[in-house]
């Protein structure tokens, strides 16, 4: 097997030898057996391990089993200790990934500090199985399909090649000692329930099971390439950019076969998920105009000609207004917030808002504006950009960024300080209004 690994590094240019890396060591059979080929091929690293202290006294044995494999092995070992099931109550998350987060995050770190060249990671063939599989369930789409990559950025998988009997083999041909991972055993985890359970049967029903699987993958990663590449020139011809905002038609992308594979590789890298993508198709195509859809860094609007996907605006978190709210703090002003009856005299103030209560749908929304937001401003029957309305205001751009809209049932009742919507305006037949009034400060 030694042999093979030489050649497989070789062939992909996974690692150097002039340079160390960091690996990730569980003292589990994998881990143990890929340091194991490290040090035979010559490869210089460090050693990484996290105690989850999910298994009491288990984990303190995985714990001093790797520290004295280091050591033996005259190798540099880093130790992170960390309560993994309070931080997944914590953060409201499954322990399985809080324990991913808290790992890759430790490693990250380590790689930087220590200023290593890349995280080499023990997953082999039948983990990328799993992990095919697994998100063949999640939906994932084409690219759950194609597993995880052989190198991700820093990260570097060398084993994917190689089984775990493979692994085995050679661990116990050459006397080499690991941990067992008794919560490996339990099914209540989906991994290991598809390990233990369902793919022993499928590997069952005909000799070349596993072998065509593999094969499939392959080739799936193959057509993935090929169309993913494809699609980025699509888009490429596409989607067209104004400073730090980017459109696409919608006359164009609808009737793409793969319409939801091209928006998500378009948004995919903006935070957004393969859900959402979903999401973002089928709004347009029901005509969800206003539409906003959100990533941790980007908004994506859906307009009536494109979607316009741009950063999201200065820190400010849209906030909701329940029908009980009697007052509201922006970050720049306040405003009581009144119920009236239809009022004799108007408010004209463009501080101030005057709206019939019974055009609008609660909670109201208070977010920043956004590119290809539109609403009707009062006195006119037709709606207008809000980026167009606010060039006409003449609006200083530092001003721009922090205006923001009152937004009732997805349309726009009031772009804040500036000006009401048509519709959500009080008349003769009004009974009740509510009354933003700015507060007044001494």
């Amino acid at each position: 097997m030694i042999t093979a690994f030489k050649a497989h590094i070789r062939q992909k240019n996974l690692l150097d030898v002039n340079k160390t890396y960091l690996l990730a060591c569980s003292g589990g059979l994998d881990s143990v057996v890929l340091g194991e080929l490290l040090l035979e091929s010559g490869f210089s690293f460090e050693v990484a391990h996290v105690n989850f202290q999910l298994r009491g006294k288990e984990s303190e044995g995985d714990e001093k089993f790797v520290a004295k494999w280091a050591e033996q092995k005259s190798l540099e070992f880093h130790l992170k200790r960390v309560d993994a099931g309070t931080f997944a109550e914590d953060q409201k998350i499954s322990i399985q990934m809080a324990a991913r987060k808290l790992r890759y995050e430790w490693f990250e770190f380590l790689r930087k500090a220590r200023n290593l060249a890349g995280i080499i990671l023990a997953h082999h063939e039948d983990d990328q199985i799993e992990t095919v599989f697994l998100n063949l369930l999640r939906g994932t789409g084409l690219d759950g399909l194609q597993g995880m990559a052989e190198r991700n950025g820093h990260l570097i998988r060398p084993l994917l090649v190689f089984s775990r009997d493979e692994l085995e083999e050679f661990a116990q041909s050459n006397n080499i000692k690991w941990r067992e991972d008794s919560s490996n055993q339990k099914t209540d985890y989906k991994r290991n329930k598809l390990r233990l359970e369902v793919l022993p049967k499928l590997y069952g029903s005909t000799p070349e099971a596993k072998k065509n699987l593999l094969t499939s993958l392959t080739r799936i990663k193959d057509s993935t390439r090929a169309f993913g590449g494809l699609y980025e020139q699509w888009l490429e011809q596409t989607v067209r950019l104004e400073d730090d905002t980017s459109f696409l038609p919608l006359s164009k992308v609808m009737n793409m076969p793969g319409a939801v594979s091209l928006i998500f590789l378009w948004i995919r890298s903006f935070g957004f998920n393969s859900d959402q993508a979903e999401s973002i198709y089928q709004a347009a195509k029901s005509g969800e105009v206003g539409k906003l859809f959100s990533s941790s860094t980007h908004l994506l609007n859906l307009d009536r000609d494109e979607l316009i996907l741009m950063p999201q605006g200065p820190d400010f978190k849209a906030m909701e207004i329940s029908e009980n709210e009697i007052e509201i703090h922006l970050p720049d002003t306040s405003y009581d917030l009144l119920k009236l009856a239809s009022p004799a005299t108007l408010d004209t103030h463009r501080s101030n808002a005057m709206l019939d209560l019974e055009q609008l749908e609660f909670p109201l929304v208070i977010r920043n504006w956004v590119i290809g937001d539109r609403f009707i401003p009062l006195g006119m029957k037709n709606s207008k950009k809000v980026s167009d309305f606010l060039i006409d205001l003449k609006i200083p751009l530092a001003q721009k960024s922090k205006i923001k809209v009152l937004v009732s049932g997805g349309k726009i009742a009031w772009v804040i300080g500036l000006r009401i919507a048509d519709w959500a305006k009080y008349d003769a037949s009004t009974r009740k209004i509510i009354y933003f009034k700015q507060k007044v400060h001494a």
